[in-house]
């Protein structure tokens, strides 16, 4: 077997702010100009998208504009480091890692209301009516949460804003809300557009059932079907997506597309908390079967919830997502908070599509999107590494960052032992905190990963090891991100991942690989 493995750092590039104004405006928080934000912190991720300040969870109506620039909304407390004061914060980008803050795109209409999950889209041809002489015109699809003077849920009801400008600015429609309901359950609302008419997929959140609507013009709904009970339950639905994207072989050529059928649900993973499943199937417009009954996990890790696919990207490229690098069990107490005054980062941006692999059969792939606007020079490499270790010392790494990739060719599965593995652990040289994952190629061929040796963060149910297996053919591959406090890993082209959050009380700084062919 032969062991390739490589280090390169990654350069750190932190978020700047652009001033535009907000015409919409609620008096209890910052208006008309972006938060300023200080991203020096040792837990401060460099290139996952954090906050500014405060709190920060899903993911909202991401989108990608004609103009080749990314737009990702998320929820938002700006006035906290917990839940609660909900409002869409807005930052943007044109290459995914490096995120210019913008001032908040969406406020609650009262003091009593939040603004929840939805999703953005570009009403190019102007069906809304809100655009006159525009191609560019944006439409935010969002939930509004009311609750009670008692503090007890109200409604929940799916509304839209309209912007003129691009995605920046939002002026609430007059006639919210386009679906009404007096469910207190009844939330984040992901809308694409199909061959002549508006989708939108809506959760019945503890009914464990998705609505599916159509519109011809994102202000009138119809409800078209239910997607009812499939694969995992836990307690509740939230977050549906529905998404097309590529098929491609084992060489990575494009054989056709399929529908992908995304929930995630929480609390209730396998692991606690918060997790997605999905399910790749058939889509006619109204209508989503899937090709079996089988829950397919997103993600094996502890920290990826709320997922959504960016809206815009060209039918023929593989679908772009991004998710919320954290778990509903801890996320508000994370030490983040107190010591730097922010919490939550979304995971890496993510290339996605759909391949088939050994016995399971079609399941989604999901690839970092192309690293190399943050890629520094290369730390350390060996093209014939087998036995014994190797220890690189990354503290001259500014961002603390790094992207390892290992690859093995040539794995002849006779003269594999209980030995044969492969492992990283990334350490400090101070505290010996260190996180850790390694892949047994034998037997049932485990990965794992480790985070039980930091020493930032304790809580019952910040779980410390994950793990998951894999099918070894002739050649076996693994793409590891590190980025201050979080850990993401892609194993064998990207058929399974994992995102894992942690807290050292000094930066991890040296890598170390270990293993044996034998």
């Amino acid at each position: 077997m032969k062991l390739t493995i490589a280090w390169t750092a990654v350069l750190a590039l932190l978020p700047y702010v652009f001033c535009k104004t907000s015409t919409y405006v609620e008096p209890t928080v910052p208006t008309g100009t972006p938060i300023a934000g200080n991203y020096s912190g040792q837990l401060r991720p460099q290139i996952h998208f954090s906050p500014p300040k405060d709190f920060m969870n899903d993911p909202n109506g991401m989108f990608l504009d004609g103009n080749g620039t990314y737009h990702l909304y998320y929820q938002y407390n700006p006035t906290g480091t917990v839940a609660g004061n909900q409002h869409w914060g807005h930052a943007t980008s044109t290459d995914l890692y490096t995120w210019i803050n913008q001032p908040i795109a969406l406020y609650p209409t009262d003091n009593q209301t939040f603004v929840f999950s939805g999703s953005a889209v570009v009403d190019t041809n102007n069906t809304s009516g809100f655009f006159p002489g525009q191609d560019n015109g944006v439409v935010a699809i969002y939930t509004l949460a009311h609750y009670n003077a008692d503090g007890t849920a109200g409604p929940q009801t799916q509304n839209i804003a309209y912007s003129l400008d691009g995605g920046f600015t939002f002026i609430p429609y007059d006639k919210n809300p386009i679906i009404p309901s007096t469910s207190s359950q009844f939330r984040d609302p992901k809308v694409i557009w199909f061959e002549d008419h508006w989708v939108a997929v809506v959760s019945y959140a503890v009914e464990f059932t998705i609505g599916f609507y159509t519109s011809p013009n994102l202000r009138d709904w119809t409800h078209a079907s239910n997607f009812t009970p499939h694969g995992l339950l836990g307690l509740q639905y939230e977050c549906p997506n529905l998404v097309s994207m590529p098929i491609r072989d084992s060489s990575g050529t494009k054989t056709g597309s399929a529908w992908v059928f995304q929930i995630s649900i929480n609390p209730g993973a396998p692991l606690g908390g918060s997790i997605a499943e999905y399910f790749p199937g058939n889509f006619n417009g109204t209508h989503f079967t899937p090709y079996d009954p089988v829950a397919r996990i997103a993600d094996f890790g502890k920290d990826n919830y709320a997922g959504q696919f960016f809206y815009g990207i060209p039918e023929a490229d593989d679908a772009i997502s991004i998710a919320w690098a954290s778990n509903w069990q801890y996320s508000q107490s994370v030490p983040t908070g107190p010591l730097e005054g922010w919490r939550s980062s979304m995971s890496l941006p993510r290339r996605n599509y759909l391949t088939n692999i050994t016995r399971v059969g079609v399941v989604m792939a999901s690839t970092p999107y192309d690293l190399s606007p943050v890629l520094g020079g290369v730390i350390a490499s060996n093209s014939s590494l087998e036995n014994g270790s190797l220890t690189v010392d990354y503290c001259k790494v500014s961002s603390n960052a790094v992207w390892l990739s290992i690859n093995a060719t040539g794995i002849n599965s006779t003269l594999l032992t209980s030995m044969s593995t492969v492992n990283f652990t990334f350490s400090s040289a101070t505290t010996n905190e260190s996180v850790s994952g390694g892949f047994y190629f034998a037997a049932d061929s485990h990965f794992f990963l480790d985070r039980g040796k930091t020493k930032g963060f304790e809580n019952p149910f910040f779980t410390d090891k994950v793990s998951t297996t894999d099918i070894v053919g002739n050649s076996w591959s693994a793409e590891v991100v590190i980025d201050r406090s979080i850990l993401e890993v892609f194993l064998d082209g990207g058929t399974r991942s994992a995102t894992q959050t942690f807290f050292s009380n000094e930066p991890l700084t040296k890598l170390t690989r270990g293993g044996s062919s034998d």
